[in-house]
């Protein structure tokens, strides 16, 4: 039996959220404590200082204190906390859960906001996540598409040039794993986002609108092409763990176990991280790090997942006013260009030269022109938290039969996603 989702529980207590919505402090409170809640450690350093400086300097006697959230698991606790009497007033989500929080009223309506935040300056395909029923609740916080890092001298050694096309790209993993006891590409089995370019540029979908609603298409025949190449890929380029998650890829790429690795842009600080960095890289292998977009199927850069967040205020804010005023700080210019020039790309479109020019930067500018969002379903983030999508590729990778299991699967995604 599938428990009670997260979105059935928000659905519930969507009456509560609504009705306080408009009823916390003015913001003029001069004790009041604004908590905001970020994710991993993707967000750098000066930003975080940055925000809480400026935000105390511009609202005396207010204090800004940023309590960091794991993703994992961050869609429970979300729920939970979002619907309770000690919410939090800043909330960073993920770009594929806000329709779900922002659809059952979990969030403080900014469209009075929009226009101070940045309007039509902001990533676009952002804004519409965050947006439901023509309601802007979560605004853009940053994007960043995944690239290609590899290992210039097992590339040399192997008498490889950098592929044009997902064929040359696979063949080229494969062959490196064959010359080396290392992935060719890296690629544990619970890797999920890694996988939905090769579905994409097969012509597949993982869910397509079906009348009002939305309907899981894993078992068409162009996703299948692509499954049976993530299989392909995880079984005979990558010694990564068949149920090992996406998390930390520096580790093994420096411990020098990986050839190619499929990444978001901004772990290639990750992996130059210093040796004295709380999470150490190897930035003697700087001179040979090279990265490319990933290729696509006929060419050119392939459909990959638009990671990110948006960034949001609860419903239940007690300090509604002084949360959109850090709300404000984090989408000003300045704070935006400490994210670029950290290898995010910024919210605001017109930040996007911040990102820089070298070889990173171009990549991740060729990979951003063809990136790809989930469905924008309600339920979506739920089909995330039940953990299908990770179960089903790593039975994927320990070679299960691929058509079977994506049918299975779409029957269990069709269920969240009608709401039974």
């Amino acid at each position: 039996m599938r428990k009670l989702g997260y979105v059935g529980l928000l659905a519930a207590s969507a009456l509560a959220l609504a009705g306080c919505a408009s009823g916390g402090s003015s913001g003029g409170d001069e004790s009041a404590e604004i908590r905001v809640w970020l994710n991993g450690t993707d967000t750098p350093d000066e930003a975080r200082e940055y925000l809480k400086t400026t935000f105390e300097k511009e609202n005396p006697g207010s204090t800004l204190t940023i309590e960091e959230q794991s993703w994992t698991g961050l869609v429970d606790k979300l729920t939970t906390s979002l619907s309770g009497s000690d919410s939090p007033d800043v909330v960073e989500v993920g770009n594929t859960q806000s329709p779900a929080f922002t659809s059952v009223g979990a969030f403080l309506d900014l469209s009075d906001e929009y226009e101070d935040l940045g309007g039509d300056d902001l990533l676009p395909g952002f804004v519409e996540a965050g947006t439901y029923d023509g309601t802007f609740y979560a605004a853009p916080y940053y994007s960043g598409s995944r690239l290609v890092f590899y290992k210039k001298d097992l590339y040399a050694a192997a008498g490889l040039s950098v592929p044009t096309t997902l064929d040359e790209y696979i063949a080229n993993g494969e062959a490196l794993a064959a010359a080396n006891p290392v992935s060719g590409i890296y690629f544990p089995g619970q890797d999920w986002y890694n996988a939905l370019p090769y579905i994409w540029e097969n012509g597949g979908e993982i869910a397509v609108e079906d009348g009002d609603g939305w309907k899981s298409s894993f078992s068409s025949p162009e996703s299948i092409a692509g499954l049976e190449q993530v299989q392909q890929v995880m079984q005979n380029a990558s010694l990564a763990p068949k149920d090992g998650n996406e998390t930390d890829p520096q580790v093994p790429f420096c411990a020098g176990t990986v050839a190619q690795l499929s990444a978001p842009s901004w772990v290639k600080w990750s992996i130059l991280a210093p040796a004295d960095a709380d999470a150490p890289g190897c930035p003697d292998q700087e001179a040979n790090l090279g990265v490319f977009a990933l290729p696509g199927k006929d060419g050119g850069a392939a459909k990959v997942f638009a990671g990110g967040s948006n960034i949001a205020v609860s419903a239940k804010s007690a300090h509604p006013e002084l949360a959109k005023e850090a709300l404000k700080i984090m989408l000003s210019d300045e704070y935006q260009t400490i994210l670029g020039e950290a290898g995010l790309v910024p919210a605001k479109l017109s930040l996007a030269d911040t990102i820089g020019s070298d070889e990173v930067a171009t990549a991740q500018t060729d990979a951003a022109a063809n990136a790809k969002l989930t469905p924008p379903a309600p339920q979506w983030a739920e089909v995330e938290a039940s953990g299908l999508l990770t179960d089903f590729f790593v039975n994927i990778a320990q070679g299960g039969d691929v058509q079977a299991l994506a049918e299975e699967l779409d029957g269990e995604i069709d269920q969240i996603l009608s709401g039974d």
